[in-house]
């Protein structure tokens, strides 16, 4: 009998000491994931704690914390086995911002951006009233439909964890789709597909002559060694060279920023070159939210920063669904929290579709559309100026002109220029429970 209880307490002893060796330090993250995920989806995306717990925080270790919200505070808190809990606070017009372990809750007092949301009397795109359609007469209609169809359920009943599907032919929605629970109205995250946004504010900027693409001592820190020599055109094209680790299977650079960091335009900041500039690609969520540190040092004060994303791009195209989170330190979080409704986020890809331009209004030069669509120097054709490509054909079956706005879990808006056809997919999964290859050539195949 010793013997057994000797042995159960050595396995007891080494379960433990595993637990503390792998798990214990992801505690913060899983927490902090936990804590941000249901107060977004909460606020921002109008779905209860359960839903979000089941459907959302997919991984198998964000199952491990337990939520509550306390509804009148705005306080979203979660907690892992008693050992680690986060708080996340949420603040309309900016988000939800998780709190730094050791940090008092977040002055709600804190700047929020004005926004300027006009009715107009014209139909979608363009304006609130519903869209005049017009019958394609080279437009399988029937195929299509099918098409968007097995998008959500297969032909053998599996489900594809999509939530919401759009499709717009020369200006025109021809196909639209929404999982039960979901419509034209629900508020999507679009993860990374936000990277592109910041790229359109830059160029915005790029426009009216305050920043430029060839422009080098981005950052004072940088002044003394060579990353003083990184170009803005590095940044855009993530081949600067910088240190930097995305993996979100692991403790890592990414994973750190987005739930320790309370500003994380710093996280890549400090990171030193490792590999030669304007030669090596890397993606890197931390360079986006560099990005939107060096926006920000632009203006004279934190309101300017905060209006000009909404003012110059996003209600300038009637993105007015659109909310950008920010961190604890009022940073716009560039790579990874931005808010929309399917038909606002098919918005953005129709302006690149119409070279930067809006209804007559040139938001973006067209050469700037150029440069996010030509490949970086080191992504074997994959990817551009914070927009994902084509160009190296990784999916034969589409045309190669086809670029991207891309997001975790399947997130996507697909610009095709060659058929005039922006398309919009949002959901939980992707290849290969989601195959884009087919789903994309399947879409194009419908048109004559």
């Amino acid at each position: 009998m010793k013997k057994t209880f000797k042995y159960i307490a050595i396995l007891l002893i080494i379960v433990i000491t595993y637990f503390i060796i792998t798990t214990y330090p992801k505690l913060d993250l899983i927490s902090g994931f936990a804590a941000k995920s249901i107060s977004s989806h909460y606020f921002i995306g109008d779905r209860p704690i359960k839903y979000t717990e089941l459907e959302d925080n997919l991984a198998s270790t964000m199952g491990m914390a337990s939520s509550e919200i306390l509804v009148s505070e705005k306080i979203t808190k979660s907690n892992v086995f008693d050992l680690k809990e986060r708080t996340a606070f949420y603040r309309d017009g900016v988000g939800s911002v998780l709190i730094p372990t050791g940090k008092k809750r977040i002055n709600a007092s804190l700047a929020k951006p004005k926004r300027n949301k006009i009715s107009t009397n014209l139909a979608y795109p363009y304006g609130d009233l519903p869209q005049k359609d017009t019958i394609f007469q080279n437009i399988d209609y029937k195929k299509l439909h099918k098409v968007i169809n097995n998008a959500f359920i297969d032909s053998v009943g599996i489900e594809k964890k999509t939530r919401s599907a759009l499709v717009i032919y020369k200006g025109q929605i021809i196909e639209e789709q929404y999982i039960n629970g979901f419509d034209e109205k629900s508020m999507m995250l679009g993860w990374s597909m936000t990277k592109s946004i910041t790229s359109a504010v830059i160029g915005v900027m790029v426009k009216e002559k305050k920043v430029s693409l060839s422009q080098v001592n981005l950052f004072n820190e940088w002044s003394d060694d060579s990353r003083k020599n990184i170009t803005l055109a590095n940044l855009l094209n993530m081949n600067s060279g910088l240190e930097w680790e995305e993996n979100y299977t692991k403790i890592c650079d990414a994973t750190k920023m987005l739930f320790l960091e309370e500003n994380m335009t710093q996280s890549q900041l400090v990171k030193p070159l490792i590999a030669e500039r304007n030669n090596s690609w890397n993606y890197s969520s931390g360079t986006t939210n560099l990005l939107s540190g060096f926006i920000r040092n632009q203006f004279s004060t934190h309101q300017d920063y905060l209006d000009y994303w909404y003012e110059k791009v996003i209600d300038k195209i009637g993105m007015h669904s659109m909310l950008i989170e920010t961190d604890f330190d009022g940073n716009y979080i560039g790579s990874s929290y931005a808010w929309a409704t399917t038909r606002d986020w098919a918005k953005f890809g129709l302006l690149y579709l119409y070279h930067g331009n809006w209804n007559g209004v040139q938001v973006l030069d067209p050469s700037w559309v150029d440069f996010t669509k030509k490949p970086s120097v080191g992504s074997a054709g994959v990817y551009g100026g914070h927009f994902w490509l084509n160009a190296g054909g990784k999916f034969p079956d589409v045309p190669k002109d086809m670029f991207s706005c891309n997001g975790f879990q399947g997130q996507r808006v697909w610009i095709i220029p060659s058929k005039d056809l922006v398309i919009v997919r949002t959901g939980l999964h992707e290849y290969p429970f989601f195959d884009i290859n087919q789903f994309l050539s399947d879409i194009v195949s419908t048109i004559e």
